[in-house]
């Protein structure tokens, strides 16, 4: 059952982006929780406009241009006065019966510095939100049956107990989109810093519904741009800058190829997409 008092001690911090055909349903679940931060990364279909509308108590940052996903919430979180903070995707779906759940296993785990349901997809299935350090070692294996340590969450959704991770500075804003959370959660399990799942609490994530707008091919190169160099910056900073080299060489070759292929059986999207990653890797990162 919901849990009023749970819900009084967490904020709720959701970036938007060319995101207001998500409102009304985060509004539904999100009704009676007091405390929301929207911060809106510069949209023009009429987001604001549907914050206001669906969820009124909501803070609204409205900023004037694009500063990407971490530097968002960051925003966000710097406006935050409650000891937890909930990262919640607009296009993730999580009722406030689940929220008072991570509240509760907050309490049962008080050192954990972040906690995470187990998300299921459009179709009701699990996804894999959760692994150790792909720096470190390969995850195998069954999926988590109960409560576990891990290091790795996806970013969708995310429980941060702030007095363990306000130290950590939160989201490093050179990752304008794509791997920000695994620097983040790295940085958490370096510090031996618990993050914990709870397979139990379950939100369904629409994956890529949270953006859509007038031109969607720019939005996939955009989407494949910014993932091949933040996969190349992660390298860099976790690894070593030659092996960021090597493997922006790597990519680069095989994101050509793929758009040769691409040419001979063509698709906008994916197009779209795979020139976004050749044009990144082409840069010195």
């Amino acid at each position: 059952m919901t849990d009023t008092a749970a819900l009084a001690s967490v904020t709720i911090v959701v970036v938007t982006y060319q995101s207001a055909h998500c409102l009304a349903r985060l509004g539904a679940l999100l009704g009676k929780a007091p405390n929301v931060v929207v911060v809106d990364n510069a949209s023009t279909d009429g987001t604001a406009a549907a914050v206001a509308q669906h969820l009124p108590q909501a803070q609204l940052i409205h900023n004037r241009h694009n500063t990407g996903f971490g530097a968002a919430n960051n925003a966000g979180l710097a406006e935050v006065r409650t000891p937890y903070a909930l990262l919640l995707n607009p296009d993730c779906e999580v009722t406030t019966d689940a929220i008072s759940a991570l509240h509760a296993a907050q309490q049962r785990f008080p050192e954990a510095g972040m906690l995470a349901p187990q998300i299921i997809d459009g179709n009701g299935l699990p996804e894999i939100n959760y692994r150790w350090p792909s720096t470190l070692w390969r995850s195998k294996g069954p999926g988590a049956t109960g409560p576990c340590c891990v290091g790795f969450l996806c970013g969708a959704i995310i429980w941060l107990n702030l007095s363990k991770t306000r130290p950590l500075g939160h989201f490093d804003t050179h990752f304008f989109l794509y791997y920000e959370d695994d620097d983040l959660t790295l940085r958490t399990f370096n510090q031996t810093i618990p993050m914990v799942v709870i397979p139990s609490i379950t939100a369904r994530h629409r994956s890529r519904g949270s953006v859509k707008g007038k031109a969607p091919l720019k939005a996939e190169y955009l989407r494949g741009f910014h993932h091949a160099r933040s996969k190349i910056q992660f390298t860099a900073k976790h690894v070593s800058p030659a092996a960021a080299r090597h493997l922006q060489l790597k990519t680069w070759g095989l994101a050509v190829i793929s758009l040769g292929l691409r040419l001979l059986w063509p698709s906008p999207q994916h197009l779209a997409r795979n020139w976004g990653r050749v044009v990144a890797l082409s840069r010195t990162i």
